[in-house]
């Protein structure tokens, strides 16, 4: 075995998460190191949530959440966001125990969360002061509007949290990034297939400056479609993978990562210098 395969992965602070992640150096190892010393498939399945039920109720910042879900939903071929999947709920708790530890801020950011389905991040990110769009396909945004109308409503001055469509890939709408780009964008189980990789990092890119810092949740079904995204992504991210210790301590699942990532910083070319 050569040396350098023998190294620890490195750790860094990424964006505007200030804890320490494991830098994403090569995704056949990331890859790896999440099925080889995690063993998802050996995990629980379905350890924080039930599919089968129309609601799912969540203790979350000092409430008491309660999503709709749409479980006959699921008989349609393509429909996954209609309920809740594990990979959702640890986002949840992360960000209400990364901003109770102090190691994340939401209160005055502006969030944009991907593919929201019941959409309970959103939410969560709202109720923490965040100012919160979430967005989906358009055949998705009733259930969705039904629960951040029910969760998200009045009473909450703080609270800002609204609907709006988007299909990846896609032009964005102009207002998801003026005046200013989001500080946060948020997303679970979005990377689930090979073919919605190339038009998730189209978006991903449309909704990231310079300040954005990308959290993505996603359960560990596939290694070849999760290599292919993270190859794919540090062309022009930098990803790093959050610890489970540092996720909230009673919604811990080996069958979920979670990652940070932030968009690299260009390179002055020639002409740029020429241009100073």
């Amino acid at each position: 075995m050569e040396e350098s395969e023998l190294e620890p992965p490195r750790s860094a602070h990424l964006g505007s998460y200030m804890g320490e992640v494991r830098l994403v150096e090569s995704a056949s190892e990331e890859v790896m190191l999440l099925w080889g010393l995690g063993q998802p498939a050996s995990q629980r399945h379905n350890a924080f949530v039930r599919q089968s039920s129309h609601t799912l109720s969540l203790d979350c910042c000092d409430r008491r959440l309660t999503l709709l879900q749409s479980p006959s939903s699921m008989s349609t071929p393509g429909v996954t966001g209609a309920v809740m999947w594990d990979s959702g709920v640890v986002l949840a708790k992360f960000l209400e125990h990364a901003v109770d530890s102090g190691q994340l801020v939401l209160k005055g950011t502006r969030v944009v969360e991907l593919g929201a389905g019941c959409g309970l991040a959103g939410i969560v990110a709202a109720l923490l002061g965040a100012d919160v769009v979430l967005t989906d396909l358009p055949d998705r945004l009733k259930l969705l509007k039904k629960n951040v109308d029910e969760n998200v409503g009045d009473g909450l001055p703080r609270c800002s949290a609204r609907v709006d469509e988007l299909t990846w890939g896609d032009e964005i709408d102009p207002v998801l990034v003026e005046p200013s780009h989001p500080n946060f964008v948020i997303g679970s189980d979005v990377v689930y297939s090979e073919a919605a990789v190339n038009d998730l990092l189209i978006t991903l890119k449309q909704l990231c400056g310079p300040h954005t810092t990308i959290l993505l949740a996603g359960e560990l079904r596939n290694d070849v479609v999760l290599e292919c995204f993270l190859e794919a992504a540090m062309e022009d991210f930098a990803i790093g993978c959050i610890d489970q210790q540092q996720w909230h301590p009673d919604f811990m699942s080996n069958r979920v990562a979670l990652f940070v990532l932030v968009k690299k910083v260009e390179a002055p070319t020639q002409t740029d210098y020429n241009n100073l």
